[in-house]
């Protein structure tokens, strides 16, 4: 690793997967963009570089630049990444760009997670369900321990920027599968009290091929994850405890 890690100045090239759909004349091609690298520079400041004074159609996204959006996600040398969280000094001379896999692609490096995730959430129902969250706005909600607490915004730390979908063999293969994200806002609501939906109706969801046994328990949403997210864990914890509940299909 250390001899990846060179002074600044050097110079560096960007081979960009450069493809828009909505053109009939665009075909995929690799174009490289040739720069020199500046102290703390990150892939979001060499991209933001290239836009800026080499190619203004190239498309990428950005929002947060702190890694809070997710939505600089981009496959990095192949490996799923955020932009802004990348360090150029950490990455060879020459560096691979191209966008995010099972994703419809928008332009470039640019990809569309929001339809992926909003069609998710909105089949798992991910959100919080029973009397006790439509309660009067003046009432005050009961006490949680705060331990339990920690571990619930442990899970609600994920920013939705799709890195583990895109790490994932399962999501490859088959379109249906809800994803590491998917099974980890499940998981979060599992241990959230003031959701009542119960065992049966959460598992109903996700008790099958498109769900907790589908996943094949090849890590790479683990690895991937730039929150560092215990996203395998929580596929294991729902399987053993369906498993042992006897709730599945």
């Amino acid at each position: 690793m250390s001899e990846l890690i060179q002074k600044t100045s050097r110079e560096l090239r960007l081979h960009i997967l450069r493809y828009n759909p909505q053109d009939e004349k665009s075909t995929p091609h690799i174009q490289c963009f040739v720069l020199k690298e500046a102290p703390g520079m990150t892939l979001f400041i060499a991209l933001s570089d290239i836009r800026e004074n080499q190619d203004a159609s190239l498309n990428f996204d950005f929002v947060c630049r702190a890694g809070i959006c997710g939505s600089c996600a981009m496959l990095i040398n192949g490996r799923p990444g955020l932009a802004c969280r990348t360090l150029t000094k950490t990455l060879p001379d020459d560096i691979t760009l191209a966008p995010l896999p099972v994703f419809k692609l928008v332009a470039d490096l640019s990809v569309d997670t929001g339809s992926w995730m909003r069609g998710m959430s909105e089949r798992l129902e991910t959100w919080l369900q029973g009397s006790s969250v439509e309660r009067d706005l003046d009432q005050m909600e009961e006490r949680m321990e705060p331990e339990l607490a920690r571990d619930i915004y442990e899970l609600e730390r994920c920013i939705e920027c799709g890195c583990c979908v895109a790490a994932c063999g399962t999501a490859h293969m088959k379109a249906d599968f809800v994803g590491a994200v998917g099974l980890n806002k499940l998981a979060r609501f599992d241990l959230d009290p003031r959701d009542e939906r119960g065992d049966a109706a959460t598992y109903e969801l996700i008790g099958d091929e498109s769900g907790v046994f589908g996943c094949m328990t090849l890590l790479g949403c683990d690895d991937m994850c730039p929150k560092d997210l215990p996203l395998a864990t929580q596929i294991a914890y729902l399987r053993r405890k369906m498993l042992r509940q006897g709730i599945m299909e």
